[in-house]
């Protein structure tokens, strides 16, 4: 017997020594669909170009093909966990977002959504679908912004807080850039504009929270070495000593790209990370070298024009071809510590 109550004692010991270091896996994905418009018009907004009357012909079948397919890359970037966060570009409106949390392969799986309803002029915003059992809902805001009258409006940026298994806040920023219509160098004003306000923000809950957690997702329309990433945001390459209040941009060092212009691949899309995610000691921490682009053979096609391989669209032109989405995701894994409280 007291051999057996000195193993039951150090198996005890084990145990609780083992769970001190139990974690959570907890996957971020982000996804520009491209054109995920419904099929009504909305007279408030300019979207007759995704209507049954309009030349692409866009009608229920098509709307609901796509919805579909972004529900099959979101299940298909599972792996062991489905996602736990996903921000989502290009999404026209609720109703769109209704259909992929509760009309799609999805609606088993309990995704709960936030979206913006800004005033950009073709009625585009973001959404953020996540698990509510990992991802507890605190609140959001979504943050717009403001260029007086020299340019058209343009998408809010939605920022959303939870707190997740270990009892932390984390802060979501996802925001969708100015395109670079009317020029690259044009536009860019623009892009840092909506970088300078979004830097505001996260610096504040940087210098004010005692443990800040932000991570900061989206269509940037701009590369890691344009200004509103390398000079408004200052982001660089993971490296240590990893400062709490410095952001981190997960894809700097990339050699891939999200998106394909004229035969050329770049890397549009991006998820920075301030420091304290990216520290030992940190509850909620970026588990190393996770950063992907995920490009499975199905959302990818021939390009014949310019040779090797594009996303594989929606459209063509104006023909339908039934594809997905001229960007590809983005997805990064987290680490979150469980208490000791919840393993028993």
């Amino acid at each position: 017997m007291h051999n057996i109550g000195k193993c039951l004692v150090i198996g005890l010991f084990c145990i609780l020594n083992s769970t001190i270091y139990a974690q959570q896996h907890f996957r971020i994905m982000e996804y520009n669909v491209e054109n995920l418009f419904d099929y009504e018009h909305d007279s408030l907004k300019q979207d007759k170009e995704f209507l049954p009357s309009s030349l692409r012909g866009w009608n229920s079948f098509r709307f609901y093909k796509k919805v579909q397919h972004i529900a099959q890359v979101i299940l298909a970037a599972t792996g062991k966990h489905i996602p736990d966060i996903v921000g989502i570009c290009e999404i026209e409106n609720e109703r769109c977002a209704k259909a992929l949390a509760y009309q799609s392969p999805l609606r088993t799986l309990g995704y709960k959504y936030v979206i913006t309803e800004s005033q950009d002029p073709r009625g585009i915003d973001v959404a953020v679908f996540y698990q509510p059992a990992t991802f507890r809902y605190l609140g959001h805001q979504a943050i717009r912004i403001d260029f007086y009258g020299t340019r058209r409006p343009t998408r809010d940026v939605l920022h959303i807080m939870g707190q997740v298994v270990s009892g932390d806040t984390l802060d979501v920023f996802l925001l969708h850039s100015p395109s670079r219509a009317n020029g690259k160098k044009a536009s860019e004003p623009y892009r840092i504009a909506v970088a300078q306000k979004v830097k505001h923000i996260a610096d504040s809950i940087c210098h004010n929270r005692k443990a800040p957690h932000l991570l900061i997702m989206g269509d940037f329309n701009d590369t890691a070495q344009n200004k509103s990433l390398q000079d408004t945001w200052q982001s660089v390459p993971p490296q240590e000593p990893y400062v709490s209040s410095h952001y981190y941009n997960l894809f700097a060092n990339e050699k891939r790209g999200t998106y394909k212009y004229k035969g050329e691949w770049e890397l549009l899309d991006h998820i920075l990370v301030n420091g304290r995610m990216l520290q030992e000691n940190s509850r909620i921490r970026v588990k190393k070298h996770t950063a992907q682009i995920f490009s499975p053979p199905f959302l990818l096609t021939t390009d014949k024009e310019y040779g090797g391989e594009k996303p594989f669209k929606t459209y063509h032109g104006m023909k339908y071809q039934g594809g997905f989405s001229d960007h590809l995701p983005l997805i990064v894994d987290v680490e979150i510590d469980i208490p000791q409280t919840l393993l028993f």
